[in-house]
């Protein structure tokens, strides 16, 4: 080994290597296709459908995707109650998620789990949102305050759309004002 500039078991060791750094970056491209590619067939339930197009329309594997929560702003909430309101609309639609829109999930925790609380000033104009979020076969969570601490029974707090693809939410949201 003293004399030799390069030992046979370095060389070995090198092509090891270069050779397993070529089949993993091949296999992260073949594996960053198979994300983006979009599932034609639709699942014979009709909640299957409404995944399979909300697939469809998010597609590609790339793109800016967020969740968006809506709070109320007329129940004048204070700011640990918006806190876990907003952080119960989150866990709910990140489990509705996983179920219905797991591709989509996966592409939101890849672009860093983005996001964004905004304000309405009523129960009717959070409804509405709600509405139009489904009509978009986006997925939604409704929260409902249990009324142990500082407001009513039942009150809607929180409406979490998404995780999606910021287009499509910014469609829905995209008018309301941040928090």
């Amino acid at each position: 080994m003293g004399d030799k500039l390069l030992d046979t078991s370095q060389i070995i060791n090198g092509l090891a290597v270069m050779i397993s750094f070529f089949v993993g970056y091949k296999y992260a491209l073949k594996r960053g296709e198979a994300c983006a590619k979009i599932d034609e067939t639709p699942s014979e339930t009709p909640e299957g459908a409404a995944v399979a197009v909300a697939d469809k329309i998010y597609g590609g594997f790339n793109d800016n995707y967020k969740m968006v929560l809506v709070v109320r702003n007329d129940l004048k909430m204070g700011k640990g109650k918006i806190a876990s309101q907003c952080s119960h609309g989150a866990v709910g639609a990140y489990q509705r998620a996983v179920t219905r829109t797991p591709r989509l999930l996966r592409a939101w925790e890849n672009c860093g789990c983005a996001k964004i609380a905004v304000r309405v000033d009523s129960e009717a104009e959070l409804m509405s949102i709600k509405r139009s979020a489904e009509q978009r076969h986006l997925n939604t969570c409704l929260i409902r305050d249990a009324g142990r601490t500082q407001i009513e029974p039942n009150s809607k707090t929180v409406l979490a759309v998404g995780p999606a693809a910021a287009v499509e939410i910014d469609r829905v949201t995209g008018h309301l004002k941040l928090l």
